[in-house]
């Protein structure tokens, strides 16, 4: 299959149009199971190291997403004194497990068996997990859904909620969707001047 110029433009248009979502942009409104379905049926096509596919993903019941939540609130005090010289950090709204519709955890199926091409690279496996996400975080924006990645969490606490055995899965990211008010124009963190943008040439180890 050949794609047209036009194509290439839409995909740059949803790439550059991807946003981390949080809970003061969610709104109160349903995902279908067909569109849901969609999005998990994205994150089958992404790269994966031996094609040994080792994502896999719970659809976090009501009772999960309070327990989840409560752990965050938690874990989200305790970081701001890591960024005591930011003060905007502690205003920051850094999620959206309760004002999403449907929330996601994303593990890692660790190999019982040798996998090809991860003989020296061992997390190339959490790497594939990590291309099926942003297959998920494409696919849900150009249905005009947002998703929101949580990262302030401690695995071993996730693992227990979901009674999850680490000795045969990784925790690798918990993630939210749902409809929202709007789509920012710009990164919120870039927005509130918390990092200034790179440029290419800033990125080139070899420049």
């Amino acid at each position: 299959m050949n794609f047209t110029k036009k194509d290439l433009e839409t995909l740059n248009q949803i790439i550059a149009s991807r946003r981390d979502v949080r809970g003061n942009n969610f709104i109160n409104k349903k995902i279908s199971k067909k569109k849901l379905t969609a999005i998990l049926n994205s994150a089958l096509h992404a790269p994966s190291v031996g094609y040994s596919q080792p994502w896999r993903f719970v659809i976090v019941d009501d009772v999960k997403r309070e327990k989840v939540y409560k752990h965050f609130s938690k874990s989200f005090e305790k970081s701001k004194l890591r960024f005591r010289d930011k003060p905007i950090y502690n205003t920051l709204k850094l999620e959206g497990i309760k004002e999403s519709n449907i929330n996601i955890a994303v593990y890692y199926k660790k190999p019982t068996k040798n996998v090809l091409g991860q003989t020296y690279m061992k997390r190339s496996g959490e790497y594939s997990v990590v291309c099926a996400i942003l297959n998920m975080w494409l696919t849900a924006r150009a249905m005009n859904i947002g998703m929101g990645w949580v990262s302030i969490l401690k695995p071993k606490k996730v693992n227990k909620i979901f009674d999850i055995d680490k000795k045969d899965y990784k925790f690798i990211a918990y993630l939210c969707f749902g409809y929202t008010k709007e789509f920012y124009d710009e990164p919120e963190l870039k927005k509130l001047k918390w990092e200034k943008e790179k440029q290419l040439q800033e990125c080139l180890l070899n420049k």
